[in-house]
């Protein structure tokens, strides 16, 4: 018997997120899911007259693909995935993993070469079709966030099934906002950053890419990033874990780059030229999302967080920064956090993590989980 739970995120997935309509192809790509979960994900395409086609992964088994892998062997898996995604309107991806490190031993310049390869995959999926992705509820999740099994999937159901239309008014008068300003300043404990948005527009993101969901994001001028920042959530990239990061840049790029693994993150940030600029400035607020779990689709919602990303910039929202890296880096600044302020244009609009302005104070917790 399937969760009836499965059904109802199932929908958000098809009919809010990607709003599928009648005829339009659509690829399921399942990580590591329940096949309850991929044939109510098809029930529902075909519930809004879609065509589903699912795509079935084991991390186990990339893992072995990517440990020896050749560049020819991907060119060839790059060229008929793109093929496929040329044929697609919609994308939903849905990843579980029983280790998030599976990974972790597969050597770094096979891992960056196969991600160069496969970038023409991604680009046309991120900027050509209705997408959306998430991760799914698993024991080591739930490890993660350092809650029981059963009361993590409560908490994931109750974050991912969120009527995220509450949104809307405050999302409008930040990307509004944002669309208006120049100069950005980021304070906080290690951090003193400025830099500015001018031109680049702001694109809000209330469930229709990510779930769950809850951000605004824009850029920084590629080469107006000046200062250092220093992040205090946790990171997971490309199979490897990341704490205590501190970046400082001059005219926009990465000159120094420490963490608890810095070897590791500078071979990252030398994957190509464009892995140390900035390629997203966004602001979470997610009210039921309070504390960081290694996630990244969780984590940079984090009610009172931004997060400040190296490497590839998006269309629209972006500058044109190319590059095989996109590594969301999140800080909360929530007092227990630490603290800190954002100001736009010299004017404060965030203080340990509660928006200041009374147009934006619809986005607060307390605000977004009133009843009615």
């Amino acid at each position: 018997m399937s969760d009836p739970r499965f059904a109802r995120l199932a929908e958000v997935l098809t009919g809010f997120s990607c709003e599928l309509k009648n005829g339009e192809r659509v690829l399921i790509d399942a990580f590591d899911i329940p096949d309850a979960f991929v044939i109510e994900l098809i029930r529902a395409a075909r519930g809004h007259g879609a065509l589903p086609y699912v795509n079935l992964q084991r991390a186990r088994i990339t893992r072995e693909l990517l440990r020896e892998a050749e560049a020819a062997q991907y060119e060839t898996a790059s060229a008929l995935e793109l093929a496929r995604m040329q044929h697609m309107q919609a994308y939903i991806a849905v990843r579980g993993a029983d280790n998030i490190f599976e990974t972790s031993d597969v050597p770094s310049a096979r891992v960056q070469m196969v991600a160069k390869i496969l970038k023409p995959v991604l680009d046309h999926r991120v900027n050509k079709t209705k997408w959306v992705v998430l991760r799914w509820p698993t024991p080591a999740m739930a490890q993660q966030a350092g809650m029981s099994t059963e009361a993590f999937e409560d908490f994931f159901f109750r974050v991912c099934t969120f009527d995220y239309s509450r949104y809307a008014p405050g999302m409008k008068a930040l990307t509004e906002l944002m669309n208006r300003t120049d100069r950005v300043s980021l304070k906080g404990p290690g951090t003193d950053l400025s830099f500015s948005i001018k031109g680049i527009g702001a694109v809000p993101c209330g469930g229709a890419r990510n779930i769950p969901d809850g951000e605004v994001f824009s850029c920084p001028v590629k080469d107006s990033v000046e200062g250092t920042i220093t992040y205090n959530a946790p990171t997971i990239y490309l199979g490897t874990a990341f704490d205590h990061i501190q970046l400082t840049f001059r005219q926009g790029r990465i000159v120094e780059a420490t963490s608890s693994n810095t070897k590791r993150m500078n071979e990252i940030l030398d994957t190509d030229a464009g892995a140390r600029y900035i390629g997203e400035f966004a602001l979470g607020f997610n009210p039921h999302i309070l504390e960081p779990m290694r996630d990244i689709l969780f984590d940079e919602k984090i009610a009172g967080s931004f997060h400040f990303t190296p490497g590839q910039a998006y269309e629209p929202g972006g500058h044109g920064n190319k590059s095989a890296v996109h590594w969301d880096m999140v800080c909360i600044q929530r007092p227990e956090d630490g603290g800190g302020e954002i100001w736009f244009d010299g004017k404060l609009i965030r203080r340990d993590g509660l928006f200041v302005p009374k147009s934006l104070q619809k986005l607060n917790p307390q605000e977004l989980l009133k009843k009615g």
